[in-house]
Parts: C-alpha cells; sequence; structure tokens
C-alpha cells in the first residue's frame, strides 16, 4: 500500500509571518494599536495617526519619541528582534506595552512598511524600506513614522473579511480612545484623508493624577460620563483600583463603554468583567450594561501578560485577590448615597451654592429607627426581623387610642435635610418634598425595600439561611462535575440552606432546601446552585444567592403602595434613605427619588421667558 505522507519541512520566514500576522493582525485598527505601543515605550509625548481608506490604503503613526538608533534598524522588522526584554526574568515582569518583537515582522508580511526615525544625538533620519530592506538617509526631527501601505495585499483572501471604510475608521478611533484614556499626559490626533477627525491635547504631570486623568476622560468620553459617575480609589493588599464607576442610573443596553487596564494596558479580562459586574448586581435593572473605567495597578510579576499575541488579555497570579478588589472599589463607590447630596446644588438663579450648615456626613436616623444587629438563624428569625423592620411605619398607639407614627427631627431643621421635607403624597406611591434645590419625588415603596434589605444584609452577617428538610428527598441523574461540585462545596451548600448528598455514583439527591424556597422545584434550585459553584468561588455564590433571598423578603417587609403615610412618617423615610447605603435604588435596580431643580420646574411653566 502506497504512502501519502509529505516529509517535515521547515517553513520559510515569510510564510512564518504570515501565519503570525493572522493572529496579530485582525483588521487595520490591529495595527494601529501595536504601532501606538511602539511609540508610547519609546516615551512619546505626542502621537498622531493618518489614516486613509479606513486604514486599509494607509496608517501612519508618527511620534516625538526617542527614535531608533541607526545600528538598531536594520532588525526592525525581523521576527523576535525586540529591545523589551532580554531573559525570562524580565518577560515575567513587564513594564512596557510591547515585547513579543512580533508585530513589526507580521505587519511587514502582509503590506509595505518603512520606517522613517532619527535618534537623538543623530545628524539626520534614516529610512528603512521593509519590502527591499533598504537603508536610506532621510529628513526628520527625533522621533519615529511608521508607514503602512495596501494592508493584506499579499493576502487577498484577507482583505474580503475586512468591512466598509467606516466601520474599519471607526475600529481604528476606539484603539485609539483606548489608549488615550491610560494615557493623559500623551496628546493624539486622528486625521483621515486629510481631515484632522479628533484630537485630544496631553496634561503635563504623571498619568495617574486625579486633575490630568479626569480631564482626558472629559475630552474622550464627554462631560456627561463624569457627571453621571462616581469616583473610585480603593487598595487591598498589593492591588490598588481607581478610575470611575458609571452611576446605575445611566447604564447602558450594550456593554460599550467598559474600560478596564492592568498596569496601563487596556485588557478584556473575565475576572475584572466578572467583579464589576457582580458590584452592580445589587443596584444594576434588568439586562442593564455598566459603563465604567477602572485602572488596576499591580505588581509586573503577578500579572502574565504573555498569554495571547493580541496582549490584549492577561492571567493573574491570584485571580481571586484582584477579583475582590474590583468589586469592593465599586460597591464602595457606589454605596454612598446620593440622597444626603440632594439638596447641595446650585440654586435656579446665580447665588452661592447651598451648603447644609454644620452637618456631618453620613446622616444618623432617628433613635427609633435604629434597630440592633441581630444574627438570622432560624426561620423564625427571619420572620421577626422583617416584621421589626415593618413595625417602624406602623403607627403605635398611645392611651387614648390615638396614633403615633415614628418621630422626626423637628420642622425648623427642614433646611439642613438633603432631600428635605416631605409635604405631600400622591396616590398612595409617591413622597413629594420640597428641598433648597427645589422639588424631590420618592418612590415610597422602593426606597423602604432598598432600607430594609440593607438592614437584613447587615444582620445577616455572613450567618446560614434557614432550611427545611424535604420529607421525600428529590433525587435527580446528575453530571460528573455537579457530583464532584456537590461533595467539594458541601459546606457552602450547606450555609445557603441545602442539603445535596450522593444517592449513587451517577445520582444526586437534594434532601433540605431554604425555607423560604420550599415550595419551589427542589431539583432546578439545586442544579443552578451547582451549575454556579462550579464556574464561580463558593464564598461569591453563596453571598450571590443569599442576597437574592434577602431581597424577596425586603420586597414583602418594605411598606406597600396605596398605603397612606402620615407627615412624621414620610420624613422619617425620607431621612432613613439619607443614612442608607445604595438607597438611590431599589433592589432590582430602578431608582428610588428624582431631584427637579427650580429652574427645570420655571421651564415648565416658562417663568423667565
Amino acid at each position: 500500500m502506497s504512502s501519502s505522507r509529505r516529509p517535515i519541512r521547515e517553513l520559510p520566514d515569510e510564510l512564518i509571518s504570515q501565519i503570525a500576522a493572522g493572529e496579530v493582525v485582525e483588521r487595520p485598527a490591529s495595527v494601529v494599536r501595536e504601532l501606538l505601543d511602539n511609540a508610547l515605550d519609546a516615551g512619546a509625548t505626542q502621537i498622531t495617526v493618518r489614516l486613509s481608506a479606513g486604514g486599509v490604503r494607509l496608517i501612519a503613526v508618527e511620534d516625538d519619541g526617542s527614535g531608533i538608533d541607526a545600528p538598531d534598524l536594520p532588525l526592525a522588522f525581523r521576527r523576535h528582534a525586540t529591545s523589551k526584554i532580554a531573559s525570562l526574568q524580565e518577560l515575567e515582569a513587564v513594564g512596557t506595552m510591547g515585547f513579543r518583537g512580533e508585530a513589526l515582522a507580521a505587519i511587514n508580511s502582509i503590506a509595505e512598511t518603512a520606517i522613517l526615525t532619527r535618534a537623538d544625538g543623530q545628524n539626520h533620519a534614516q529610512l528603512l524600506d521593509g519590502r527591499t530592506g533598504e537603508l536610506k538617509p532621510a529628513a526628520r526631527a527625533v522621533g519615529t513614522t511608521v508607514e503602512v501601505k495596501e494592508l493584506f495585499f499579499s493576502v487577498p483572501a484577507r482583505r474580503k473579511f475586512l468591512k466598509t471604510d467606516a466601520t474599519e475608521l471607526a475600529h481604528c478611533i476606539e484603539a485609539v480612545r483606548r489608549q488615550a484614556l491610560a494615557r493623559p499626559d500623551v496628546g493624539f490626533a486622528i486625521w483621515h484623508e486629510g481631515r484632522l477627525i479628533e484630537q485630544w491635547r496631553g496634561q503635563p504631570g504623571d498619568p495617574s493624577d486625579e486633575p490630568g486623568r479626569e480631564q482626558r476622560l472629559a475630552d474622550v468620553l464627554g462631560d456627561d460620563f463624569l457627571a453621571q459617575s462616581v469616583a473610585v480609589d480603593h487598595r487591598a493588599g498589593g492591588v490598588r483600583v481607581t478610575g470611575r464607576a458609571g452611576l446605575p442610573d445611566h447604564a447602558r443596553s450594550r456593554a460599550d463603554q467598559q474600560f478596564a487596564y492592568v498596569n496601563g494596558r487596556f485588557v478584556r479580562d473575565k475576572v475584572i468583567q466578572h467583579a464589576a459586574r457582580a458590584a452592580y448586581e445589587d443596584v444594576l435593572h434588568g439586562h442593564r450594561q455598566p459603563v465604567y473605567v477602572l485602572y488596576v495597578d499591580i505588581d509586573p510579576a503577578r500579572v502574565d501578560v504573555n498569554v495571547h499575541p493580541t496582549k490584549i488579555e492577561v492571567r493573574f497570579r491570584d485571580s481571586r485577590e484582584v477579583h475582590q478588589a474590583v468589586r469592593h472599589a465599586i460597591e464602595n463607590a457606589l454605596a454612598a448615597p446620593r440622597a444626603a447630596l440632594a439638596g447641595q446644588t446650585a440654586p435656579a438663579d446665580d447665588a452661592t451654592p447651598w451648603r447644609a450648615p454644620g452637618v456631618s456626613m453620613p446622616f444618623r436616623p432617628p433613635a427609633q429607627m435604629q434597630l440592633a444587629p441581630a444574627a438570622i438563624n432560624t426561620a423564625a428569625d427571619v420572620r421577626h426581623a422583617v416584621e421589626e423592620l415593618r413595625a417602624l411605619w406602623q403607627p403605635a398607639p398611645v392611651a387614648g387610642g390615638d396614633a403615633v407614627a415614628p418621630a422626626a427631627p423637628p420642622r425648623e431643621e427642614a433646611h439642613d435635610w438633603p432631600l428635605g421635607r416631605a409635604v405631600a403624597q400622591l396616590h398612595g406611591v409617591y413622597i413629594l418634598a420640597e428641598n433648597h434645590a427645589g422639588l424631590v419625588l420618592v418612590d415610597m415603596h422602593a426606597a423602604h425595600e432598598r432600607i430594609v434589605y440593607e438592614r437584613l444584609k447587615a444582620q445577616l452577617d455572613g450567618a446560614r439561611i434557614a432550611s427545611q428538610p424535604l420529607l421525600i428527598p428529590a433525587t435527580f441523574a446528575a453530571t460528573p462535575t455537579e457530583v464532584a461540585t456537590a461533595e467539594a462545596a458541601a459546606d457552602a451548600l450547606r450555609t445557603l440552606g441545602l442539603e445535596i448528598t450522593p444517592f449513587s455514583p451517577k445520582t444526586l439527591a437534594v434532601r433540605a432546601v431554604p425555607s423560604a424556597l420550599a415550595a419551589g422545584d427542589a431539583v432546578e434550585l439545586a442544579r443552578g446552585v451547582l451549575a454556579e459553584l462550579a464556574q464561580h468561588e463558593a464564598a461569591t455564590v453563596v453571598q450571590r444567592a443569599q442576597h437574592e433571598l434577602l431581597a424577596t423578603m425586603a420586597c414583602h417587609g418594605a411598606v406597600r403602595a396605596n398605603r397612606r403615610l402620615t407627615t412624621e412618617e414620610m420624613n422619617a423615610l425620607l431621612r432613613q434613605m439619607e443614612a442608607t447605603e445604595r438607597s438611590d435604588q431599589c433592589n432590582h435596580g430602578r431608582p428610588t427619588w428624582r431631584q427637579l431643580s427650580m429652574r427645570e420646574l420655571d421651564a415648565l411653566f416658562m417663568r423667565g421667558r
């Protein structure tokens, strides 16, 4: 029988580079990203990107960096030739944007490429032709220009996968925006077909300085982003997380404004994305996507950037540490109730902005509304906690049969209240309050639901959820992963009020479920929890499940719509909102209150026109 086996041969260098280019260069934006990395590594303070036909016909990146020394220039297009690293130790603690030494060789294999560069101290610049290797003198100031023409000319099949010029241009602009957000100290300009389409001026100073960074965020993402976000600054061990997190009210339908950086490098990392999403779980409505720009600073030796040729993925030595740091950073930033600052806005006229005199934030609720934290270990404890919270809004009988509502601060202190003084209730649903800035509208059920929920969370404090044994265990055919997870996470399951044990090598039995969910589908619940535990850490799953259960309890324990409240009761609710974390959103992520300024109210009636 004849053999059709082909002999083993070494691939030619050009084919190797083209194979590498398939990983490194997906579209013109990939080239822009790689060339920007090199410019930043060269210490550039001004970078200009020139494009034609969305980058397909021309990509030219000019910088004022250190340039390339003449003896090193012939090596620029050689595969795995780089000035960034020289040993395994340096690879394990990369501090530059580039390091693989593949990008220029890959680009040169699929396009017409040239480098014009002049290093400090050289009499003139040098021009290197990537196709011929010819090197000749030229004129240029200190810095480097890399010019890429006719992308994918040598692999026309790849060119067919490109989109319209407008689409490719949009991707190129996005690549520059990502770099610009990380480096406010560098100026960026984008030209297309000879027309300036974007420009961001550099802010002198350290890239992490707050004023320069916030100015760049405003320049790139708009002033609205700053107005609709809160500052993030959190350190946990060797991880520091800074940046800004968008307010839940201003989440988007798409995840197109989520920027995460690790040591200045833009990344798409599942650990950071999951941590950010987890931080918004308590305050985000439906499937809305949060907006954020996060900068994670960590010892370079504790993060592996050599994961993918595009350098957009990383791997952390301790992913749990990073996950916790990012989650807590955002949670802490979002926790402070904006209600505590509601009235501290400028009035409708041009008078001095109002500040509550002598007020120390955060506000403290009246003594009658303070509850001593108590552990919740049984179903009776749960019922008692909810009833205790509900009782805050039930008028208490006194001698003579009259009812007394929860006490509120005296009327004369109204000017100190950020959410103002209650003046009316609308259809038993909304509270109308007057503060210095204008009118405040409060969804009373949503607001009280959040207050009850936060108090229940504090009372739970990591205790187990009450469980109820099943008279007849619910059995189901389990996968090997489900069986292994049930055995490994037995303690976490018990904390959630679940008891799941092996019934046979391929069958699991659900013997107990949370008391509050006793009427539900035990098998469906068990499968869902096991899937979560298999994918995420037990502590994270436990906390999320506990909070979902408490949210249901809080919804039933909160004051209901169409319930008439006295003025004192309404004021007491407003004061509690000012003192409760995350009180700006209900447990489902919807807003609990809105402010209408005097200027907005005047506009409704055309006053001043």
